[in-house]
């Protein structure tokens, strides 16, 4: 496996737009809302995009292909550098 940021990841998918809707220091997951369904993947896929948008380099999905409860991997960053990346981001 490769080395990076190991985010652990909460979707809830069928929302109007993508939003990042925090961070939960109690559980250490960063909520995400989809638009898309998780229907043929589409949600994973739009989480993968989002999210590597977000962080600038292609982020992978680890674990949870098929539950609301993922682990994606940032590549080439390291955890501090992933959170600064979140909380920039409308300024969460």
């Amino acid at each position: 496996m490769q080395e990076g940021a190991l985010i652990k990841v909460r979707v809830s998918a069928g929302a109007d737009h993508f939003a990042l809707e925090g961070f939960d220091e109690w559980t250490g997951e960063l909520h995400v809302r989809l638009k898309s369904q998780p229907v043929k993947g589409r949600a994973n896929k739009e989480l993968l995009t989002e999210l590597s948008r977000l962080f600038g380099t292609n982020v992978e999905l680890v674990s949870g292909e098929t539950s609301s409860r993922k682990k994606v991997l940032v590549p080439g960053k390291t955890l501090l550098e992933a959170e600064r990346s979140v909380r920039s981001w409308r300024g969460l």
